[in-house]
């Protein structure tokens, strides 16, 4: 790795690994308490991949990825999720021109490098579906003519639990889309005082210049990054670790639906990112453990007498864990 790579928007000169530390501390500049969260969303960017971010209301999910948005120098549009949105209202529609007389096509809000969907499971099905074109092939598609998105381009969502009223269950092959899927929990006693005394100190969330968020990474970091993580070596035992663990879930009682090919090659993704930004060249078993319940656990679907006796999809993911021999 080059350490003399351009740091982009900031004009020092940094490595792309300190690139993306830097990021991950001025997120925290806004939000408190929530680094798993953050790591993750690092990761993502690094995987290319798209977050889906779980909690109750009022845990800092959208902040979060506002945050993410403010440290980095790439465009963003956010689109607030409701019963009636339309497909056309995020992906673009064509529209008549008087003047012209002919049709012509106004990109919607998906048109970005960082769309924040918010609480992207209170609108129907079909506009949630409207997303699986541009999150897994990168375009979209209106009036038979196939519209490249910009690179990069990342989704966030935000969803609120399901068994929230006015929600609609993700599709299991929109879920299989993200890459990750992030709970972001209630702070800690000392982590909810930091964050009234940072409000009482005068914080707006509403406004993260003032609180000293800048960009502090751009394309040409993600670009130097990724190349890096490419070039982090995965062993043989690595491989078949990670194929044993998805397999494994194919084969729980608990479970009617196991992780698919794709979610393996997930995990393999993520452990790979993850021994980067931990300063390794190479991916060792730990990696894997780290990832392996934000990658999985959408992936998986539970037998319904287990989830009415209190299993859950992260519970049957660790003894899954427990249970694999670990490559040496």
């Amino acid at each position: 790795m080059d350490p003399t790579t351009d740091n982009g928007p900031t004009g020092d000169s940094r490595s792309p690994r300190a690139s993306l530390e830097a990021l991950r501390a001025e997120i925290s500049k806004a939000v408190v308490g929530q680094d798993p969260a953050v790591t993750g969303l690092v990761v993502a960017l690094l995987c290319r991949g798209h977050v889906l971010l779980e909690g109750v209301p009022g845990v800092a999910k959208t902040l979060l990825v506002r945050a993410l948005a403010s440290s980095l120098e790439l465009d963003t549009k956010r689109v607030q999720f409701t019963p009636d949105l339309m497909p056309s209202d995020i992906t673009g529609s064509l529209v008549y021109d008087a003047r012209t007389t002919e049709f012509s096509f106004q990109p919607g809000p998906v048109f970005t490098n960082l769309l924040l969907a918010d609480e992207i499971n209170r609108t129907p099905p079909k506009t949630q579906s409207s997303l699986l074109e541009a999150m897994e092939e990168r375009q979209v598609t209106v009036d038979g003519t196939p519209r490249p998105l910009p690179e990069p381009f990342l989704v966030a969502a935000t969803q609120n639990p399901v068994e929230y009223e006015g929600t609609y269950p993700l599709p299991e092959a929109q879920l299989d889309r993200f890459l990750l899927k992030l709970t972001v929990p209630l702070p800690s006693r000392q982590d909810e005082i930091d964050v009234l005394t940072r409000h009482a100190e005068g914080f707006n969330p509403r406004d993260l210049r003032a609180a000293g968020v800048r960009p502090v990474a751009g394309t040409a970091d993600l670009e130097a990054a990724r190349a890096d993580v490419a070039k982090t070596s995965i062993s043989p035992e690595i491989t078949a670790y990670v194929v044993d663990i998805c397999r494994a879930t194919r084969e729980s009682p608990s479970l009617t639906l196991g992780v698919s090919p794709r979610g393996a090659t997930a995990l393999l993704s993520t452990a790979r990112a993850w021994a980067w930004l931990t300063g390794r060249d190479y991916v060792i078993p730990d990696d894997v453990k780290a990832l392996a319940l934000p990658t999985l656990r959408h992936r998986i679907q539970l037998r319904p007498e287990a989830e009415m006796e209190g299993v859950t999809a992260d519970s049957v993911i660790n003894a899954i864990l427990a249970h694999v021999p670990v490559p040496r």
